[in-house]
């Protein structure tokens, strides 16, 4: 008796949420195409209910959607409801970000392809940073070499570091929609080689190839800063390549072994 009654509820929330996900979408085409404006008030819970012909949960399911989306804000009390939300660059990078890191995770990307698409990016940004950088954008990533010098910095720390210097150097090419596109690329590609290569790199190298990245950029000398990152990316090659050449060597010995066992 009981199966025939979570069969029509598992339908019924199916329908729900394919509901849900319709009014979601329609709502967003009317903000992105301008319908909708920033600021704008959306109808009431039970007036899009009536509108869509459908129930309040599942209006609200899609409202909730959109809050997700950051294109709506919710507001209790006398004059509140669901706003139109501005959609920043840093949002789009946040999320960006997390999409990027959950795709690398679960799909069968290899080392070698991430780091060419992470330096390809970067290089991207180098002449405009050469040419655009300001004051602030040398201090921080000044700041990140002081920080890779400290001998007690923690493998943790030094990865974060080393993806503030790099984003500071992505930023400093001035360009808000190349720097959410190769920011939020960097900040999930590079704590993923990180975790990779830290065993075997060299922070002295790294920092020292930081430096002079850093030099270069401050003398707007764009041709000398692509020269170093390309030493960079080829030096971070050549760690994946120490490390996959390592751990063959250790499944061999661990057959070896068993064999002779």
């Amino acid at each position: 008796m009981d199966q025939p009654t979570d069969a029509r509820a598992a339908a019924r929330q199916s329908r729900c949420g394919d509901l849900s996900v319709a009014i979601a979408d329609q709502i967003r085409a009317a903000i992105l195409e301008g319908r909708l404006i920033e600021g704008e008030r959306l109808p009431s819970e039970a007036e899009l209910a009536a509108s869509f012909g459908v129930s309040r949960p599942t209006v609200r399911e899609a409202l909730k959607r959109l809050a997700a989306q950051n294109l709506i804000r919710t507001r209790r009390g006398a004059a509140g409801g669901a706003f139109v939300r501005k959609l920043s660059f840093d949002d789009v990078r946040a999320q960006m970000q997390a999409l990027t890191t959950l795709a690398l995770s679960m799909n069968a990307v290899d080392f070698e392809t991430a780091c060419e698409a992470r330096f390809a990016l970067e290089a991207a940004a180098v002449p405009l940073a050469a040419a655009r950088h300001r004051s602030e954008h040398l201090a921080r990533m000044q700041a990140e070499i002081a920080r890779q010098e400290d001998p007690a910095l923690s493998d943790r720390a030094f990865c974060a570091s080393d993806v503030a210097f790099h984003v500071a150097l992505v930023e400093a090419a001035g360009n808000p929609v190349l720097t959410f596109q190769l920011a939020s690329a960097i900040e999930a590609m590079q704590p993923l080689m990180n975790m990779i290569t830290y065993t075997q790199r060299k922070r002295a190298i790294i920092t020292s190839l930081h430096r002079k990245l850093h030099a270069a950029i401050a003398i707007e000398d764009r041709e000398r800063a692509l020269d170093v990152l390309d030493r960079l990316a080829r030096y971070t090659l050549e760690i994946g390549e120490a490390i996959r050449a390592d751990r063959a060597s250790r499944r061999m010995a661990k057959a070896a072994d068993g064999e002779a066992g």
